[in-house]
């Protein structure tokens, strides 16, 4: 069967553009590998009207929702490759099936590879976190460390006393400060450690500490730090996509309408921003489904 348009991943970008397809009586079909980013957190925090609430949770309501629709169709599962076949894109999940659509979006994601000390995974999205918007008033007046992975790690450190007297920056060995900087993080009460970080102590997923090369031990309730991202797809290279290169890594490269540099295909959330949280990654979802309507609407054609 042809769809009208396939959506790829179903979490946050990707249920927010079938909904918006969904309402406009659109044949929709949505591919997801039931592995969300946002899989390590324990709640989504910032999200207009459901703050507090755990990722799954929601994406379960919202999936429930737009099964109501009767145009709306899902298929857990892996989309391995994809390809324009003519006035078409086609689709071909792990399993074998292979599934055509007059337009694609991209929602699928990108993986996180954070820096190589011992315990910082397991801890990942409950008390080493990358978002002092999403997970700062949760760990507010506690003592918070920035592990500098990069120069973000400035922004943070200066940043994150809104949330907490006691932060402590790490440089890790790889940022240098200036003396400037380290003026300009003084005057904002925060703690400035030069010896790099060799492990995170505590009963995984708590943090108590962080172990410096020396020896010494920095007692410590939560970590903030940035990962380097990937895409989670190949989809994107295959179909032809443009990059941009972005603060932590590459993100494909979209119109503000959400088109990429393929007619016909739209990219939405993590995957196709350079900033990464729920309510972004929704918006996104919300012009991709609307631009993709509209494409369709006005008979737009895919190549160009």
């Amino acid at each position: 069967m042809s769809y009208e348009v396939i959506v790829i991943g179903g979490s946050f970008a990707g249920l927010s553009a079938a909904l918006q397809l969904a309402r406009a009586r659109r044949r929709v079909l949505v591919l997801d590998s039931g592995e969300p980013r946002n899989r390590f957190a324990q709640f989504s925090h910032g999200l207009f009207g459901h703050d507090g609430q755990t990722p799954s949770a929601l994406l379960a309501k919202a999936r429930s929702q737009l099964l109501s629709y009767g145009t709306v169709s899902f298929t857990d599962g892996l989309a391995t490759h994809a390809a324009r076949t003519g006035e078409e894109f086609a689709v071909t999940l792990a399993s074998g099936p292979v599934r055509t659509a007059a337009r694609l979006i991209l929602a699928t994601g990108v993986r996180d590879d954070l820096a190589p000390i011992p315990g910082l995974q397991e801890r990942w999205g409950i008390s080493v976190l990358h978002c002092f918007y999403c997970h700062g008033y949760e760990v507010a007046g506690r003592r918070l460390a920035v592990l500098a992975t990069s120069d973000r790690a400035l922004q943070t450190a200066i940043l994150l006393p809104d949330w907490s007297e006691a932060v402590t920056l790490f440089t890790n060995g790889v940022l240098s400060l200036s003396p400037e900087q380290l003026s300009e993080l003084r005057g904002r009460g925060v703690s400035v450690e030069a010896k790099p970080v060799v492990a995170v102590l505590g009963d995984p997923p708590a943090v108590t500490g962080l172990r410096l090369d020396d020896g010494r031990i920095i007692p410590v309730d939560a970590v903030f730090t940035n990962s380097r991202t990937r895409m989670a797809s190949p989809l994107a290279e295959q179909l032809g996509c443009e990059f941009d290169e972005g603060p932590s890594g590459r993100v494909i490269r979209t119109g503000a309408d959400k088109q990429t540099t393929v007619a016909g295909v739209y990219a939405a959330g993590d995957a196709a921003r350079a900033g990464h949280n729920a309510s972004w990654a929704t918006a996104d979802g919300v012009t991709a489904g609307i631009s993709a309507h509209q494409s369709l609407a006005l008979r737009q054609p895919v190549c160009r």
